[in-house]
This record gives structure tokens, C-alpha cells and sequence, in this order.
């Protein structure tokens, strides 16, 4: 399992009210939901890191 590094992150009030209800609706946190969302459009930008433990 990867490590996870915490970080502040500044956000709009309303983007983050958003965020809250599409986690909820989900049943996710809204941690989970963010981490879900950055994975997904790295996925689409080709940018997602590889998982070293797959390469192995």
C-alpha cells in the first residue's frame, strides 16, 4: 500500500459543498471522493503515477 502524505488544500466554499454531496451521494468520504477524482482525470491526462508494486 502506498503512503499517503496529508496537505492543506484551499478551496471554494460552494466547490467544496458540491464535492461533500457528490461523496455523500456516492457513500464516500469526502476525502475518498477528491483522491477518486484527481486518480480519475490523471487516469485521463495519461499522467497516473504507476503502481511500483504492479511493475514488479
Amino acid at each position: 500500500m502506498s503512503k499517503k502524505k496529508a496537505f492543506a488544500l484551499r478551496v471554494d466554499e460552494d466547490m467544496l459543498k458540491a464535492v461533500e454531496k457528490w461523496a455523500s451521494d456516492e457513500f464516500r468520504s469526502t476525502n475518498g471522493q477528491i483522491e477518486w477524482m484527481l486518480s480519475k482525470c490523471l487516469k485521463e491526462a495519461s499522467r497516473h503515477p504507476k503502481n511500483k508494486n504492479k511493475e514488479n
